[in-house]
């Protein structure tokens, strides 16, 4: 079986260790380092809000180049905290090693996330050596999967574009709030699925047959060959906002509701969001397990998710214009799902370290990748024959 990872949380623990114990360290997520995590919250709140172009009322259709300019900006950003991670993470959770505890505090931090290190004999500076090039490869991993499986929910994003007929030039606005919407509900289920792993420490194995039946399930619908499309009247969020809400039956530009005849409707541009943030519930079940297949250790989880997440407009516009260039994408994501959740299964039989999975993750998108190269090639040269 496997091993709890900490005490049991609740809301009701939550709110008695805040008001008997604030800075008692075992309060979950909520505890003396608290103030760390704020810290990043700033900031980061800063960046998303430039990339979702909040300060910006200008609508537009943003150019390939532009939206790889700030891809690659955001791509930058979180490789940069990656290396604040392999040199200062012990500061993520308050570890100084002048602190006489710090030895005792790193080796409660490495049990209860159940980080796969040992640091038993070693100086506190050789400790935190370990644990922090751990945790940055912890941090990495979980990054490249969460923006891999972030490719997926473009491509339903686009899809919905289109099969609701949005124009262009009013796909960011759609995409702010429903990336602000991705962004609350990966939080919830984050603190969620901690909370569930702490408690049920079986719940990984069901997160890991789920993962392992969803790469399935998308192979299969791959190999089928279908055709994706999305009959908008019948969608089930569209049949009830229909049922229960006046609809307007066309759009209004960029508008997501009027008022007309002293009466007040939603557009048709607000039941895309709507849907938008339906599906963004769906991939939050997906991505979030897969991220606590690498770390439990719910800072970890969070800043991969929120970097991933960082870029995730700009690189919308990036996959729009390379979409028929990255057919292999779906076998990839496929073949992680399937990887991640076997590996959740087979956690106590078989033993894969942090590097051994970034390796075999990145592996995995770098063969993808170079097949749909290779197939793009080929279709050129049967063309200039």
């Amino acid at each position: 079986m496997i091993k709890k990872t900490g005490p049991a949380v609740s809301p009701f623990r939550f709110y008695h260790c805040l008001k008997t114990q604030p800075m008692q360290p075992f309060c979950f997520i909520f505890s003396s380092d608290v103030l760390s995590l704020l810290i990043f919250i700033v900031p980061i709140c800063i960046f998303l809000a430039l990339d979702l172009g909040i300060f910006s009322k200008h609508s537009h259709f943003p150019s390939f180049k532009e939206s790889l300019i700030w891809t690659t900006c955001w791509i930058a950003l979180a490789l940069g905290f990656f290396l604040y991670i392999k040199f200062e993470g012990n500061m993520i959770h308050g570890i100084v090693p002048d602190d006489p505890n710090a030895m005792r505090k790193l080796q409660e931090i490495v049990t209860r996330y159940g980080h796969a290190i040992r640091i038993n004999g070693l100086s506190i500076d050789d400790a935190i050596k370990v644990y922090n090039n751990n945790l940055s490869i912890e941090y990495i991993t979980g990054y490249i999967v969460e923006y891999a499986l972030s490719v997926d929910n473009i491509f339903v994003m686009l899809l919905l574009f289109m099969a609701f007929n949005v124009q262009k030039k009013y796909y960011k606005r759609v995409l702010v709030w429903g990336i602000l919407g991705a962004v609350v509900m990966r939080m919830l289920f984050i603190l969620l699925s901690a909370t569930l792993i702490q408690r049920f420490a079986w719940i990984l194995y069901v997160f890991g047959a789920f993962l392992v039946f969803t790469g399935i399930r998308m192979l299969i619908e791959i190999m089928k060959h279908k055709e994706e499309h999305v009959d908008t009247a019948k969608y089930p969020v569209v049949k009830f906002a229909s049922k229960y809400f006046n609809v307007y039956p066309k759009y209004v530009g960029g508008r997501f509701w009027i008022r007309k005849n002293a009466k007040f409707y939603f557009t048709p541009l607000f039941l895309v969001l709507l849907v938008i943030e339906f599906t963004d519930i769906i991939f939050a079940v997906d991505s979030v397990p897969a991220i606590f297949s690498i770390t439990k250790d719910p800072y970890i989880v969070f800043f991969s998710n929120i970097f991933a997440i960082l870029g995730l407009r700009s690189l919308f516009f990036v996959v729009y214009s390379m979409i028929r260039q990255i057919k292999y994408l779906k076998h990839g994501l496929s073949a992680l799902l399937c990887f991640i959740g076997l590996k959740m299964l087979l956690h106590d039989f078989v033993h894969i370290d942090a590097t051994e999975s970034l390796l075999i993750i990145v592996g995995i998108l770098f063969i993808s990748f170079m097949a749909s190269f290779v197939s793009n090639l080929r279709g050129k040269d049967k063309i200039a024959k």
